[in-house]
């Protein structure tokens, strides 16, 4: 009686030890020393993680062309932020391949000796972000959490989510805490003309946006600092092309001569952004250089 009784403890034991095992757990805090920069991710046990990520894109401020204005903004904020200073949360947002996310990932690269860390969080993760906020609330540096190219549709958890942290959460955010976020939408909602009925109209003119309007709004309002990013011209395309050229290598003669074929290369994409320019300035040196 007694032996079969403490089998069964034993394999009682061993059952919960395998619940255990795939039931969430409190995120841990990993070896801060091993990066500067970290990825969030989510296993299929549901335990979320920080990735470290091991080679940062060697961006830097000044390989970034035509945005000076864009740039003096996003670089005086994050300064702020590192100096322990009165710093907002930011919002950048515009066209395509202008240089949003590459301005993020040189700041880093820029204060990173100053104690500037960054988490990259998915959209589909932002529920985790008081987790991730509590495990590094208490460390010295000072830590950009990052969400790339965000939009929402309606009902996704993760926007209330986001919308509480950045404003209105009972906890105060930690202070060597700021959220970046980039997006092609100025209001990180879709809109709809159905949307433009809630609008209601007062007695002398006035135009009020009604509730439906005024919620898909106010997620980007709780970003303190907006940033926009436009469309470049062709002499401002042509201008980020010699710069990349120039940093692979390419003589002045090369730089000039590549000018048409740039300008072609841009418009079968049909943008003239700077990412085309260095995907441009990849391929015209790689070719150069094989032909050699």
């Amino acid at each position: 009686m007694n032996e079969a009784f403490e089998r069964l403890l034993q394999r009682a034991e061993q059952l919960m030890v395998r619940i255990e095992a795939v039931l969430p757990q409190p995120m841990s805090a990993p070896d801060w020393s091993a990066a500067v920069a970290w990825r969030y991710r989510k296993r299929s046990s549901g335990h979320g993680v920080l990735e470290p990520v091991r080679h940062v894109g060697a961006m830097r401020l000044g390989d970034l062309q035509e945005i000076d204005g864009q740039k003096e903004k996003i670089q005086r904020n994050t300064l702020q932020f590192v100096q322990g200073l009165p710093a907002n949360n930011v919002l950048l947002t515009g066209a395509r391949g202008t240089g949003k996310s590459s301005l993020v990932r040189a700041c880093l690269n820029e204060y990173a000796p100053q104690g500037l860390r960054l988490i990259e969080v998915d959209k589909s993760d932002l529920v985790d972000l008081p987790d991730i906020v509590e495990v590094v609330a208490d460390r010295p540096e000072r830590f950009i959490v990052f969400c790339d190219d965000l939009s929402f549709e309606d009902g996704e958890p993760g926007y209330k989510a986001l919308k509480s942290i950045l404003d209105g959460s009972v906890s105060a955010a930690s202070p060597n805490v700021l959220i970046y976020a980039t997006s092609n939408r100025r209001h990180l909602l879709p809109e709809y003309m159905k949307d433009n009925l809630t609008y209601t109209h007062t007695a002398d003119g006035e135009v009020h946006p009604g509730e439906v309007i005024e919620e898909k709004i106010s997620l980007s309002e709780r970003f303190g600092l907006w940033v926009s990013f436009y469309p470049f011209s062709q002499d401002e395309y042509l201008i980020i092309v010699a710069q990349w050229l120039s940093s692979l290598g390419m003589t002045a003669a090369d730089i000039e001569a590549a000018r048409p074929q740039a300008l072609v290369w841009a418009l079968e994409r049909g943008s003239r952004s700077g990412r085309v320019a260095y995907q441009f300035a990849r391929d015209y040196a790689g070719t150069r250089a094989s032909q050699t």
